[in-house]
């Protein structure tokens, strides 16, 4: 018997509203029998009637609901049916939920699940991987699983944590990752995960692309270089010492990540190699990210537009001969 990374946030949610019954799920289309556009809530509005709300289609509202619920003593799980409509609650999450404690010391204890990253065919409007701008707004925490492991017991975590948290999981994943069971406990969050140990490179990865870089190292293994892998697991917070470890280790660095290349979680885990760890780096750390350019429809033009096993393997060679 195996578990898919979707079944195990479905689980985690079953998991949160059996045992606080101040959890509830909050979402376009999460109730009734439909269960919501991925099916992450199906069956969960019958075993927790009136606890799985289908809302109006405002991402704007939904926030703003859920906030009002969480300063009365709520704690719910928002689910966007895509990353990207998020940005139409950016005032809601970024101005609201994540300044309120610092202007009144009262939490808001929210959960907003963004489905993020690119399948085949889902264009820019069903791609995007928005952890870097979130990460950049001060209050929040973005949490980036890319394990089956992770992605369950984070869930759990990010809706006992009084702060609003940005889930950000990988649609991907959804169905082409398996575990054999889910865990009792995990790595708490804001603290990184050696995915593969090294001793020739550093690579820092997280979500879905964690695994095309584990691929490389496998790849790489078999010609005599052993790749160190570093899954973030979360880019806010952000765990530099891990990292600095890793280079110490390894004195070469590189960063992958699907985002957009302007700025973010790739860019700031270089920045602060360079600062605080530069003496331990016999090669200029190198990073890659999506193309900057709007995501591609086609599956040809999607696949060439995001970091993939071959592009992190020619950069990875590039930094071993340096």
């Amino acid at each position: 018997m195996s578990i898919t990374y979707l079944e195990a946030i479905r689980e985690a949610q079953a998991k949160l509203l059996r045992d606080d019954d101040r959890v509830f799920i909050y979402g376009q289309d999460v109730g009734g029998s439909f269960g919501g556009a991925f099916k992450a809530t199906k069956g969960l509005a019958k075993e927790f009637p009136g606890r799985v709300l289908n809302t109006p289609i405002s991402e704007d509202a939904m926030v703003g609901t859920a906030i009002g619920a969480a300063l009365e003593g709520m704690r719910p799980i928002v689910e966007m049916q895509f990353a990207d409509f998020s940005s139409t609650a950016l005032n809601q999450i970024l101005n609201n939920a994540g300044t309120h404690y610092w202007r009144t010391n009262v939490p808001v204890p929210i959960t907003v699940r963004l489905p993020s990253g690119g399948t085949k065919g889902s264009g820019p409007f069903h791609s995007q991987s928005m952890e870097s701008l979130y990460a950049h707004y001060p209050g929040l925490i973005v949490m980036t699983p890319a394990t089956v492991e992770d992605v369950y017991t984070m869930l759990i975590e990010a809706v006992a944590i009084d702060d609003p948290v940005v889930f950000c999981e990988h649609k991907y994943l959804y169905y082409h990752l398996k575990a054999d069971k889910l865990p009792t406990e995990g790595l708490p969050t804001g603290q990184a995960r050696i995915a593969r140990e090294g001793r020739d490179l550093t690579i820092v990865a997280y979500s879905a692309v964690l695994h095309e870089c584990l691929a490389v190292a496998e790849q790489f293994a078999r010609e005599g270089f052993e790749i160190e892998v570093v899954d973030l697991r979360s880019v806010k917070p952000l765990d530099t010492d891990t990292v600095l470890a890793s280079v110490a280790r390894t004195g070469r660095l590189l960063c992958v990540g699907e985002s957009f290349p302007w700025g973010g979680a790739t860019a700031e885990v270089i920045a602060r190699v360079t600062s605080e760890g530069f003496h331990l780096l016999d090669a200029a750390p190198q990073r890659i990210n999506a193309r900057d350019t709007p995501i591609p429809y086609h599956p040809n033009l999607w696949a060439a537009h995001r970091p993939n096993a071959k592009t992190i393997a020619a950069k990875a060679r590039n930094l071993l001969q340096e």
